[in-house]
C-alpha cells in the first residue's frame, strides 16, 4: 500500500544524539518558523544581544553626538535666513546653543494629531509675537523620532496657530488669512478637515478677551508658516515679503531603517529626554559640551550627577509678575528669597520656610501664620497626587490672601512650587478669579465674583498667567481642581 506522504515535508530523518536516525510519522511536521528552529536558550541569548545592541546604539554618548551634529545644521539655517531661533520645547532647546536661542515656544504635537486638531487656549505662545515683531520673523526648531519627516507640532499645530492669530488681528482680505500646511506631509483631505475647524478655534480665542490692539501694534503683516528639513531645499524668501515668515524647522534628518544602520546617528535624539538624560538639561549640556562628549559612557551618570549638584547651587530665577496685576508673582521654590515678599503661598510636599507660631484665628477652615512674610503652605506631593490634594486646599487661599492684601497698600505676593510650572498655577488662578477685575485692579473678595465665574472666565484669567509666564503649564488635573472649587462656590 503506497504512502501519500510528501517527501521533505511530512517525512524526514533527523539525527539522534546517539547517532541513530528517527523517522517522523505523518502527524509530525518540519518546523516552519525561525523561532522553532532555535533552541530556547539560544533564542533568549539572541534577544539579549539585540537588546544590548539597541541600548548601545541609543546610548547617551550617541544621543549627545547626534544632537551636536544636528545643531551645526541649525546654526547654518539661522545664518542663512538671519532670523532668530526659538526652541519648541521640550525638544528644541537641545539643538540651539544658548547664545543663539532667543526664546521658547510650547506647540504640542498632540494638538496636530489626526482628528485631534486644536488651538490651545492654555498655551497661547504669544511670546513668539514679541520675537517676530523685533526681527520680522523667526525659526522655530523641533525634531521628531525615527519614522516621520517632521513632528505634527510643526506641520499642523503651528499652521493652526498662525491661521487663528491672523484671523484675530487682520481683515479678511489680507494674505495668509487661510490655513497653510506642507503638502508633502498633510493630505488634501486632512487639510480640508482642519480648515473647517478654524472658525471654531477663532471663536474660542475671542472668548479669552485678549488685548488684540496691543498685539496689532506688534504685527504689521500676517504670519506665514514655511517648512524646512535637512532633506528639503531651503525655502526662498523675497527681500521684503508681505508676511512674517515663521520657518518651521525640523533639524534631524529622517532615518528610514533602524538606528544601528546609521553609524550611531539617532533621529530626534533630544526627544523625550526624561527617559535617557539622567536629568541633564540642554543648558547644562551646552555649558559642558566638550567634557560630556569626551567622557566614556560608563562615567557619564556620575559626571551628570556632579554637574546637576553644581548647577542647583548656582541657579537663580527671577520672579514673574502676572499682568495686568501689579502685585501677583510666580517663581519656582529654589529661587525664592523669603525676605523680599509680603506673602508667599507654597505648593509643595514640604514647607521650606519657618513661619512663626502666631496665627490668625479668623481664617476659614484653618489657621494662617502671621509672619513677615506671611506664609501659607499647601502640602501637595508632586504629580497627579498633588493636583488631587490641591483640590481640598484651595479654600484656604481666599482668607489668607484677604488678610495679606489688607496688611499693605502695595503688597508683593508670591506663589511658588517646586517645578515652577504646575501646582502654583492652580493656586494663583483662584486668586486672580476672586480678587481681581478685568483690568488687573483689586476688588473685594467675592464682590460680584461668584455669579460671574464660569469656565470661560477661568480661561480668561489663565490667559493672564500663560501670557505673562509662558513656562507655566498646568496639568489637566490641576485645572480640574480649580474648576471644581470655583464653580461650586
Amino acid at each position: 500500500m503506497g504512502s501519500n506522504t510528501t517527501p521533505g515535508i511530512r517525512l524526514a530523518n533527523i539525527l539522534m544524539t546517539d547517532g541513530s536516525a528517527k523517522a517522523h510519522t505523518d502527524s509530525e511536521q518540519i518546523p516552519f518558523s525561525l523561532s522553532s528552529l532555535i533552541l530556547p536558550t539560544a533564542s533568549r541569548n539572541l534577544s539579549k544581544t539585540l537588546s544590548s545592541l539597541q541600548r548601545s546604539t541609543l546610548s547617551i554618548t550617541n544621543r549627545l553626538s547626534s544632537i551636536h551634529h544636528d545643531s551645526l545644521f541649525t546654526q547654518e539655517v539661522a545664518c542663512h535666513y538671519k532670523l532668530p531661533l526659538i526652541a519648541n520645547e521640550r525638544c528644541g532647546s537641545w539643538y540651539i546653543p544658548p547664545e543663539l536661542k532667543v526664546g521658547s515656544a510650547y506647540f504640542k504635537s498632540t494638538d496636530g494629531h489626526q482628528g485631534q486638531w486644536s488651538f490651545s487656549t492654555r498655551r497661547l505662545n504669544l511670546q513668539v509675537l514679541d520675537v517676530v515683531s523685533q526681527h520680522e520673523g523667526c525659526i522655530i526648531v523641533d525634531s521628531t523620532r525615527r519614522g516621520k519627516s517632521m513632528p505634527d507640532a510643526l506641520s499642523k499645530t503651528i499652521p493652526i496657530w498662525c491661521a487663528v492669530i491672523n484671523r484675530l488681528l487682520f481683515d479678511q482680505g489680507s494674505r495668509s488669512i487661510g490655513l497653510n500646511t506642507p503638502k508633502s506631509v498633510v493630505s488634501p483631505s486632512e487639510h480640508s478637515q482642519v480648515e473647517n475647524r478654524i472658525d471654531g478655534f477663532v471663536e474660542e480665542a475671542k472668548l479669552l478677551n485678549l488685548d488684540t490692539s496691543s498685539l496689532r501694534q506688534k504685527l504689521t503683516k500676517p504670519l506665514e508658516p514655511l517648512w524646512l528639513t535637512p532633506d528639503l531645499p531651503f525655502p526662498s524668501l523675497p527681500p521684503h515679503p508681505p508676511y512674517h515668515p515663521i520657518i518651521c524647522f525640523t533639524c534631524s534628518h529622517r532615518v528610514h531603517g533602524a538606528e544601528n544602520s546609521e553609524d550611531g546617528y539617532i533621529q530626534g535624539a533630544g526627544d523625550d529626554s526624561e527617559g535617557w538624560s539622567l536629568a541633564l538639561t540642554p543648558n547644562l549640556f551646552w555649558q559642558h559640551k566638550d567634557l560630556l562628549m569626551s567622557t566614556p559612557e560608563e562615567d557619564l551618570p556620575s559626571l551628570i550627577g556632579t554637574l546637576l549638584t553644581s548647577q542647583k547651587a548656582e541657579t537663580q530665577v527671577s520672579a514673574t509678575l502676572i499682568r495686568p496685576t501689579d502685585c501677583i508673582y510666580l517663581a519656582p521654590l529654589d529661587s525664592v528669597k523669603q525676605e523680599e515678599w509680603d506673602a508667599i503661598i507654597v505648593c509643595d510636599a514640604k514647607n521650606p520656610f519657618q513661619p512663626s507660631p502666631a496665627t490668625d484665628s479668623t481664617a476659614k477652615g484653618g489657621t494662617i501664620p502671621i509672619t513677615r512674610p506671611r506664609i501659607l503652605h499647601l502640602p501637595t506631593p508632586p504629580g497627579k497626587l498633588g493636583s488631587r490634594a490641591l483640590r481640598n486646599l484651595l479654600h484656604l487661599i481666599p482668607p489668607f490672601l484677604a488678610s495679606a492684601l489688607e496688611s499693605s497698600s502695595k503688597p508683593k505676593i508670591l506663589f511658588s512650587c517646586a517645578t515652577g510650572k504646575d501646582l502654583f498655577v492652580g493656586a494663583v488662578l483662584v486668586a486672580l478669579c476672586l480678587f481681581f477685575n478685568d483690568d488687573g485692579s483689586l476688588r473685594q473678595e467675592g464682590a460680584g465674583a461668584s455669579s460671574s465665574i464660569d469656565k470661560v472666565f477661568i480661561r480668561q484669567r489663565l490667559a493672564w498667567i500663560t501670557t505673562s509666564n509662558p513656562n507655566a503649564n498646568p496639568s489637566r488635573e490641576t485645572l480640574q481642581a480649580v474648576n471644581s472649587y470655583l464653580l461650586r462656590r
